[in-house]
């Protein structure tokens, strides 16, 4: 094999391959970048078996081949290779030769057959849809997740379709996140589960993108194409839970507060948190009283008093500070709204005048 390409184009592409790497010790082979060589262009191609992605890069081919190089050694020597000049990829005496106008490098290369395939997904159903519409849904409630691999369903990201809505949620069992996105001539969009780590990971790669991009979807996969990137993640096989029965519709307390106030008032009692980020949220509208208190044994203790307009019962409620802040990112209001239904019950978080989001948060025991 060898290739002549501009080094900032490679770069990208190994960027992004390298996130898709696997560190599997059974199979060694993962944690590679699969380089090819063919016709007029270099492809990129990794994969963790959950996660797969190929990437098409223009370049001069004087020899057409197929290499596998470690993912990580590619990134770190490219990194501080200067833009701006070409380089020159050459398979040689069992090496990969890495030349630029300034340097040269060469990396072990391994047996590119134990690489495995990466599915291709086109017999599928196709959707259409703006990059910047599914990554904006996706970053709306991924971070609600669960981590943990124990219960599949929920360590995932669910999509649907609602008439023109297509709607992104995630839950952890502790809290739950409710993102909708319009989009126009929206029809059948099937349900999915996408693994949590792989939308990490489809936000990263495409949350530059502003172009249309293209899904296509079957039972145990889901491809995602936009110009020279064709990138693959596996279907969670399982069912996401029946949440709607558990947003309540009306409330026995409202508050309506400034969101930077809030956040503001979040950061003070977080520093006197306990262990377990417990703050409690004080509210006694007849006295106009707004509160945030926390308490910790070793350091001390706040009370912090927002500006806010309360209507209804006066309630008091434990709730994780982090899961609170999380939410943040998904508001984009100014203003948001707070409503309660007693102790025991959830908080649910919505920016005031904006229907597209919804946050649910259950309360601590005490």
């Amino acid at each position: 094999m060898k290739a002549e390409c501009h080094i900032e184009k490679i770069k990208e592409a190994i960027i992004a391959s390298e996130r898709v790497t696997g560190k599997n010790l059974t199979l060694p082979i993962l944690s590679s970048v699969l380089i090819l060589a063919s016709n007029k262009s270099l492809k990129f191609r990794a994969t963790n078996l959950s996660l797969g992605i190929d990437i098409e890069v223009p370049a001069k081919i004087e020899k057409e081949g197929v290499v596998a190089v470690r993912g990580d050694v590619l990134l770190n020597l490219f990194a501080y290779i200067p833009n701006n000049q070409n380089v020159v990829l050459e398979e040689k005496d069992g090496v990969l030769l890495i030349t630029t106008k300034n340097s040269s490098a060469s990396v072990k290369i391994f047996p590119y057959e134990d690489f495995p395939t990466i599915p291709t997904v086109s017999d599928g159903q196709m959707i259409e849809i703006p990059a910047k519409k599914l990554i904006e849904g996706l970053k709306g409630v991924y971070y609600a997740s669960a981590i943990s691999d124990i219960k599949p369903e929920i360590s995932s990201v669910y999509l649907y379709s609602d008439d023109d809505m297509l709607v992104f949620v995630a839950t952890d069992s502790f809290r739950l996140s409710e993102k909708k996105v319009r989009i126009k001539g929206l029809y059948d969009f099937p349900n999915l589960l996408i693994p949590y780590k792989n939308v990490v990971e489809i936000i990263k790669i495409f949350e530059n993108t502003s172009d249309t991009i293209k899904l296509f979807i079957t039972k145990n996969q889901i491809a995602i194409t936009s110009g020279s990137i064709y990138l693959t993640s596996r279907i969670i096989d399982g069912v996401f839970p029946d949440y709607k029965q558990i947003v309540a519709k009306t409330f026995t307390t409202n508050v309506t507060v400034l969101k930077q106030d809030l956040l503001h008032a979040l950061k003070i009692t977080n520093i006197f948190s306990d262990k377990f980020n417990q703050i409690n949220f004080i509210v006694e509208p007849t006295k106009k009283i707004f509160q945030l208190e926390s308490k910790n044994t070793d350091i001390g203790e706040t009370v912090t008093h927002i500006d806010a307009s309360a209507q209804g019962e006066s309630v008091a409620v434990s709730i994780n500070q982090k899961y609170i802040t999380d939410c943040f990112q998904s508001i984009t209001a100014d203003s948001l709204t707070v409503g309660f239904n007693g102790a025991g019950k959830a908080v649910v978080l919505r920016g005031v005048g904006d229907d597209t989001f919804m946050y649910l948060v259950m309360p601590m025991n005490k």
